[in-house]
């Protein structure tokens, strides 16, 4: 609307206002004061017109609407407390966050073979022999702030026994380790059982007492090396009431000092490792106690001891070792040699060997396990029932043992091992052994001394989680 259109619409609204009283007007004086009255209203009109010019351009880009109040931000939702949860990883685990972890562990292991006797033999602990080699059970975690568990009995001979015990806490490449433990021997003695290129260790493993003790350790863990040490006394069960006497018990004082050390590069395609360990016992009051070195015939149905020597007392031990193996592809190789030297009350201090070097090859294409330091389980490339037969592994082993010295005479042995192993699921494997052991000075029977042969064969199937 124009100027002049607001103007002449305002005059028409006030004449319409005034009509009734023009025409009611009677007089001059009423004339006079109607045209007061509408210059009165001229003048409002115009006062209107001035401020509607002033409010125009206000009116014409009004000021955008004053923003909303922000909405209030929603209260974040509480947050779920950690869920357990559970995997299988051979076993069931179970699993809470990244710091608690619970697992149960165990294996069965079933043996059966057979002894060949020598010529004039009338040990009846030879011939066939069968037994359940082990039947454990156990678990094994973690909680939070680092700390660990592991533990395992383990039913053999008849009897339950403890096998591992202990806890343990880890920092960065650091872990303590404190109860009954593996003091860190050789590699044989250290790879897992349902690992092993064979039915049993090397000789000497036996023959010169290596066995889980109890005690501290603190062990480093490298990018590919690892140092360990650390001090113990015995183990558990000799430690136990039930033993108390001259042998054990209470009145079992024995310590010893081990350390073990290993390097692992990888070269190319090859896993290399070279290790070194060394151990040295007080028998404390034990040597009050007579002590025997002396090794089955392979197989541990038998209770029989071709290589053995004289019962005699043993003040303190000194034990280093060697070690070597490789890993390349589906071949292995690995070989030890281990010192014992016993220190006699009488003063003699004869120093038994023993050694071993083994070669493998996987006939399915799979690699030896291998991890920090020792051998691990394999993974079956094709497993029994998903398109394969399983994983097939053969083994040659050549096993020593010295037990004579410095007037002591325990015998040796050669021994010339050979395995197959099938293992047709991760986690399950049969395993046929043979074994031809020449004896030089080995006790044939009681009180006789002779040169002989045996042959052995075995069989274990077995389970492990």
């Amino acid at each position: 609307m124009t100027d002049w259109g607001k103007r002449l619409a305002l005059l028409m609204a006030a004449s319409a206002l005034c009509a009734p009283g023009l025409a009611l007007a009677q007089s001059a004086d009423d004339v006079a004061a109607l045209r007061a009255e509408i210059q009165r209203l001229k003048d409002q009109v115009s006062t209107l017109e001035t401020r509607l010019d002033a409010m125009a351009p206000a009116l014409a880009n009004p000021a955008p609407p004053a923003a909303a109040p922000a909405p209030m931000a929603a209260a974040a939702p509480p947050k779920p407390a950690d869920q357990t949860k559970i995997a299988w990883k051979g076993a069931p685990e179970m699993s809470q966050s990244s710091e608690w972890l619970f697992k149960i562990r165990g294996r069965i292991q079933a043996d059966i073979g057979y002894v060949d006797a020598p010529r004039a033999s009338t040990d009846r602990g030879l011939g066939s022999v069968s037994e359940m080699r082990r039947a454990r059970i156990g678990a094994e975690g973690t909680m939070p702030g680092g700390f660990g568990y592991k533990i395992e009995a383990d039913y053999s001979d008849n009897q339950v026994e403890m096998v591992d015990a202990y806890l343990t806490y880890a920092h960065g490449p650091m872990t303590v380790m404190v109860g009954q433990q593996n003091p860190g021997w050789s590699l044989d003695e250290l790879t897992s059982d349902s690992g092993t290129s064979f039915m049993e260790r090397a000789a000497f493993t036996d023959a010169f007492e290596f066995e889980r003790r109890v005690g501290a350790s603190i062990t480093y863990m490298g990018k590919a090396f690892t140092v360990s040490g650390g001090g113990f006394t015995d183990n558990v069960g000799d430690l136990s009431n039930a033993v108390d006497g001259p042998s054990g018990g209470d009145e079992n004082n024995s310590y010893s000092v081990d350390a073990r050390s290993v390097w692992f590069p990888v070269a190319g395609k090859t896993q290399l490792h070279f290790g070194g360990s060394v151990h040295w016992r007080d028998r404390g009051d034990l040597s009050r106690a007579l002590t025997r070195y002396r090794q089955r015939p392979f197989l541990h149905g038998t209770n029989t001891r071709f290589l053995t020597t004289d019962a005699f007392n043993v003040q303190s031990e000194l034990g280093y070792g060697a070690e070597f193996a490789a890993v390349r592809g589906s071949l292995h190789v690995a070989a030890e040699a281990a010192w014992l030297r016993a220190d006699m009350v009488s003063g003699e201090r004869p120093t038994f060997f023993g050694s071993y070097g083994e070669i493998g090859y996987y006939l399915t294409g799979e690699t030896r396990g291998y991890k920090n330091g020792i051998f691990a389980r394999t993974k079956v490339r094709r497993p029994l029932g998903k398109g394969g037969m399983g994983a097939f592994q053969v083994n040659l082993r050549y096993d020593y043992l010295d037990l004579s010295d410095d007037g002591v005479i325990g015998g040796k042995q050669d021994a010339y091992l050979a395995s197959l192993i099938w293992t047709p699921v991760d986690l399950m494997r049969v395993s046929l052994n043979y074994g031809w052991l020449d004896y030089h000075d080995a006790l044939r029977s009681s009180g006789v001394r002779d040169d002989f042969g045996v042959s052995t064969v075995g069989m274990r199937a077995e389970i492990d989680f």
